[in-house]
């Protein structure tokens, strides 16, 4: 017999055939197509080798080798094993505005490395000085590099981990540009600038390291329609924004549907206490519903509900006060719809200490809340006073400099107060000339007007804080303000997102769409969303088209 050579990894199986009535040896070689798999995802050893021992990627492990096959039979090969592009991260390049913007996003990548050119350490050098919130993120990002650098056992060549300091949130590296490159800009395009400087590094990624997707990403969108001109793949950053679609967002309504005491009222419960009535229901839709979620279904038999509790597919239900009576007026004032409704039994509930009010121009937002604060503040004494501030952002050119106080320069964007505060004194009929004076006195004593930029490290106690035009505002901007509260402080955001001044806000962006969806769902918070306009025909017919 010839001896047969075969591999150790073949293995024998026996079979009986009719050859002489003997039993003969085929030898069948494995398949190791789990293993396979596995190697070829990176999550498993190659059969009959010891583990391998991996190591941390760094730029030069996506250099392009001379050994690698560029003809149709190797393109073909790769594609069935998988192309080695997919199996590396990506490589953000910041734009300084970026960083400038959120200074934390360093952090925000993920499993991505993040590269950053050395322009963009020098516009952040640039624009460190000043009291702006651009100065100040600059030094807080100039801040969060210096610690990452600064860290013992750094190797900025080969990356430096960013999870230590992302609390394990981000996993990739930060690479800096340690050495010039050599980026070849169209002639069009002059090498001076910082813009053309960064482009210029993004060519040069791209071409060394060819198997790594290199992505821009920038504020700027200038910046990132020259990058898409010269080929190269630019994003916007996408990380401040709370919702992509506003319509998504938090209404703090729900409509019931029409067979929801069908498919609910099996073993319901329901008693009355404190004038209201309660139902204790089990269903599938309980598990969708939030605390202090407003349920409502129109026809014969209305209900008005708020969601009180809520536990696995139980919800309790208790009914709201019906403010459109004018039994239940509220500083002559009742509801015109049913979201105004909903929106003075958040007002006037001692127990949410958070609401946020969000509605067309029109809708009734500043004077709802007014009234809520003039009826706690001068007949329940439930708070000593109210306080009420906003954004000084012009809508066209600014007038300069205002002379006087603080009030007295506050005064000029306090057009809606004074406005609703005329309807308001206007609702006591009987009161008289002198009945009126007295109350508008009255009225103006108990109401504070502040400015946003004395805010930092004040305590309010026992006030009635109005936020007004809070779509204005920025994330930081607003935690600032509501960490303001003390004990017995009630705080009110009013705002329509589709009337943003303030730069580089977005309606997916804003301070006031980002506690709305951070703050529903919580026991001492409500919302709810103004759907319709009672300013005027004109005004609501306006608010519509235009």
């Amino acid at each position: 017999m010839r001896a047969v050579r075969r591999h150790e990894a073949e293995k024998p199986v026996r079979q009986t055939g009719a050859r002489c009535g003997t039993k003969y040896v085929r030898h069948q070689p494995r398949r190791f197509a789990g293993a396979r798999v596995a190697r070829r995802k990176g999550t498993g050893p190659r059969p009959g080798c010891p583990p391998i021992r991996a190591k941390p990627m760094t730029l030069d492990d996506a250099r392009p080798t001379s050994s690698e096959p560029s003809n149709a039979h190797a393109m073909a090969k790769t594609s069935r094993k998988g192309t080695r592009k997919a199996a590396f991260s990506k490589l953000f390049v910041l734009d300084t505005n970026v960083l400038m913007h959120d200074p934390s996003s360093l952090f925000r990548f993920e499993e991505h490395d993040v590269y950053v050119p050395m322009m963009t350490l020098e516009e952040l050098d640039n624009n460190k000085k000043g009291m702006t919130e651009v100065a100040r993120n600059a030094r807080q990002a100039s801040r969060f590099l210096d610690q990452i650098v600064s860290a013992p056992q750094t190797d900025i060549e080969q990356g430096i981990p960013l999870a230590p300091f992302s609390g394990e949130a981000a996993t990739g590296r930060l690479f800096l540009q340690t050495s010039a490159v050599s980026g070849e800009l169209p002639a069009g395009l002059p090498g001076s600038t910082g813009d053309n400087q960064i482009l210029g590094v993004m060519l040069h990624l791209s071409r060394q390291y060819p198997q790594r997707e290199v992505v821009l990403v920038s504020k700027d969108i200038n910046m990132r329609i020259k990058a898409r001109a010269l080929g190269l793949p630019a994003e916007d950053y996408y990380n401040d924004k709370v919702l992509e679609d506003t319509d998504l967002l938090y209404t703090g309504t729900r409509p019931l549907p029409a067979d929801f005491w069908e498919t609910h009222g099996k073993g319901m419960e329901s008693w009355q206490e404190g004038g209201r009535t309660y139902y204790r229901v089990r269903g599938p839709l309980c598990k969708e519903l939030l605390i202090n979620e407003f349920v409502y279904q129109e026809g014969e038999r209305p209900l008005y509900a708020m969601v009180k509790e809520r536990v696995g597919n139980m919800a309790l239900l208790q009914t709201v006060r019906d403010y459109t009576h004018a039994k239940n007026n509220v500083w002559g004032i009742t509801a015109r719809n049913r979201e105004q409704n909903f929106a003075l039994n958040l007002l006037m509930n001692p127990d949410v200490d958070f609401v946020t009010l969000l509605g067309q121009a029109g809708s009734g937002k500043t004077l709802l809340t007014l009234a809520a604060g003039l009826t706690q503040v001068l007949e329940e004494k439930r708070y000593n006073e109210i306080i009420m501030t906003r954004v000084t952002v012009p809508v066209g050119e600014d007038i300069g400099f205002l002379p006087g106080t603080e009030e007295e320069k506050m005064t000029p964007w306090m057009g809606a107060l004074e406005d609703n505060l005329d309807v308001l004194n206007k609702t006591d009929d009987d009161a008289g000339e002198w009945g009126r004076a007295a109350t508008q006195d009255l009225i103006r004593s108990r109401i504070k007007i502040k400015s946003l930029n004395f805010m930092r490290g004040r305590t309010f106690i026992n006030k009635f804080l109005i936020i007004d035009e809070a779509q204005n505002l920025t994330p930081k901007q607003m935690k600032t303000l509501i960490t303001r509260a003390g004990p017995g402080t009630k705080v009110v955001c009013l705002g329509n997102i589709a009337q943003i001044d303030t730069p580089y806000l977005t309606e997916g962006s804003s301070g006031l769409t980002y506690v709305v969806d951070r703050f529903k769902g919580w026991a001492h918070s409500g919302h709810v969303t103004l759907m319709r306009g009672e300013r005027s025909r004109l005004a609501d017919h306006a608010a519509e088209i235009l």
